[in-house]
This record gives structure tokens, sequence and C-alpha cells, in this order.
């Protein structure tokens, strides 16, 4: 036998039930904040870029009209004018909104924040 000891894996440690209405030992975990967190709660993940596309409309076509298109041409979408604007976080609908037009650049107000049901 060798007396290298054996890495193993060990149980989370097992709090003791505490009786309705006793203060909390010393060993309870702390509560968590109530408030949301604040900027620089957040500081960490501030640098992580994400892919965001703003997404007009949608258009299926043949692979021969598609090499076939020119400057010019107008491809026909899903949308129609005045429907808002889907927007994605990397692949994931997170909102909707309508475009804008300030000082010649193109933007988006977000009209609607999309929630994850379930």
């Amino acid at each position: 036998m060798s007396d290298e000891l054996e890495p193993r894996q060990l149980a989370p440690a097992h709090l003791p039930d505490e009786p309705e209405g006793a203060i909390p030992s010393e060993t309870a975990l702390p509560p968590r904040p109530l408030t949301p967190p604040v900027p620089d709660d957040l500081q960490a993940v501030f640098d992580v870029p994400v892919k965001v596309q703003a997404v007009l409309g949608r258009s299926r076509m043949d692979i021969g009209d598609l090499l076939r298109l020119k400057p010019g041409m107008v491809v026909e979408l899903d949308r129609r004018v005045g429907e808002p604007v889907d927007i994605f976080v990397n692949n994931r609908l997170i909102a909707r909104g309508e475009v804008v037009l300030i000082d010649a650049t193109l933007g988006i107000t977000l009209t609607e924040i999309v929630r994850k049901e379930g």
C-alpha cells in the first residue's frame, strides 16, 4: 500500500434544521439581498462580447434567385411597414422595437421586452 492519499469527492455539508421561530445559527447561509445587482456587481461581465441582431424580416428564395440579385432589386420580406423589429442577443429573442432614424443613423427603439415563459 502507498502512503499517498487518494482523491475523493466530499458530500455537501448538512445544515441542521432550525425549529420554526429559532434564531439562525452561525452556520446558516446569509440571506440573499432583495435589491437587484448594481453595476459594480456586474463589472466582471461588462467586457463579454455578445452578438446583437435587429431582424427586419425574413424571406425564402431559391439559390438561383439569390445569385441573380443585383443592386437596386427588392427582396420581399415577411413583415409589413410598421410591424415591430425582432431584437436577438446571441440568437435568443429578447425584445421588439421600432426602426428610428437619428441624424442619418438607423437605430431601434425598444417597445417590448420579451420574457421567456416557463
